[in-house]
């Protein structure tokens, strides 16, 4: 199956991305796919925020926006699928066309700014398709809110009870002002009023804050600070980036959006690394950005992920890349003799350094 899905894959680049993008999403509805056939090694389970992952990898918010083949992607053998964005209301997004394959670079350039069906779509989908892993629901505002942070509230009392975990996307570069959030007096009362949102459910819901990796190291501490001091469950390391460094000759370079893919592995892995030291490694921390090889997977680890989530490296490397992954965390496990979670930071500090 995997032959024939790298053959529909060089069909897909033929095709221009947001095309090639639903194209894939309706295989994945039609059950054409492949299909993981045993069990994973006990090994690469992981437990965190009381959530139990039979693997560490999962797909990123952006592929499977209105939630619609979670369940497929879960067969395939991953071990989180987090949905979304979605906003409370629909939005179409950005005018087409606003996703660009950068092929020499391994590099996506996107500015769908959050074009998504909203919350009452998402819920009838959830609804009638239980989740068979760890989904999480990852949220956003919509572009002409009048209140943002009322946005994230609906988006955790509408979505929170339907997932495994709520991402907090306060991190996309195409939404006006989205990022702003981030600042230290405005996270504080967005995640205040999230975790007043979150107290108020049936039960307990984990909730994550996506990150970007343009915030400037200086305000690395502070946001890591109130982070914990609100007792949010992890953090999600990285968004896309607006920088254009490792893309300078690429014809796209001058589009607006956010760059993903491998010339972001480096800036990502790096702040991943500033995060968990700033931590202390205290928090839960999901690694993305540029994993587009076992190599990088495991150096994200080593940077501090407990978790990873790939998107743009399935891309261009298609669904054997998560065999690979796998396979490579376990000959690291034997050859360390521990476990996985003991090669989580163990080079924060080079990385954090470079």
């Amino acid at each position: 199956m995997n032959r024939l899905w790298s053959a529909a894959q060089a069909g897909l680049f033929l095709l221009d991305p947001e095309t090639a993008h639903e194209a894939s999403l309706r295989a994945l509805e039609a059950g054409i796919h492949p299909r993981q056939c045993k069990p994973d090694d006990p090994r690469l389970s992981q437990t965190l925020f009381g959530l139990t992952f039979p693997n560490p990898i999962g797909v990123a918010a952006g592929y499977d926006k209105d939630a619609r083949v979670y369940n497929a992607l879960f067969a395939m053998g991953f071990g989180s699928v987090e949905a979304g964005t979605l906003t409370p209301k629909p939005q179409p997004g950005n005018p087409r066309p606003r996703s660009f394959r950068l092929i020499r670079e391994r590099a996506i350039i996107n500015r769908m700014g959050f074009n998504n069906a909203g919350h009452d779509a998402a819920q009838l989908r959830l609804a009638s398709r239980p989740p068979k892993g760890v989904l999480g629901i990852n949220i956003g505002a919509n572009r002409n809110s009048a209140d943002p942070i009322a946005d994230y509230v609906a988006g955790v009392r509408a979505l929170g009870p339907l997932a495994s975990y709520v991402a907090i996307n306060i991190s996309s570069p195409n939404t006006p002002g989205l990022r702003d959030l981030q600042a230290p007096e405005r996270l504080d009362a967005l995640l205040g009023a999230v975790m007043e949102a979150r107290a108020s459910l049936p039960r307990p819901v984990p909730v994550l804050v996506k990150l970007a990796p343009d915030l400037p190291g200086e305000e690395i501490a502070p946001t890591m600070a109130c982070l914990l001091a609100h007792k949010v469950d992890g953090a999600i390391l990285t968004n896309t980036t607006l920088s254009r460094d490792g893309v300078e000759a690429s014809p796209h370079r001058g589009e607006a959006g956010g760059l993903s893919g491998r010339p972001l592995f480096a800036r990502s892995t790096r702040f991943l690394a500033r995060c968990y030291l700033a931590t202390g490694g205290k928090l839960p921390l999901i690694g993305v950005g540029g994993i587009d090889s076992a190599e990088t997977a495991l150096a994200k680890v080593r940077a501090g992920a407990s978790l990873i989530q790939l998107y743009t490296g399935l891309v261009y490397g298609g669904p054997a890349l998560l065999s690979d992954i796998k396979a490579a965390l376990l000959a690291e496990t034997a050859r360390a003799a521990a476990p996985l979670a003991s090669l989580v930071g163990t080079e924060a500090e080079r990385w954090a350094a470079s």
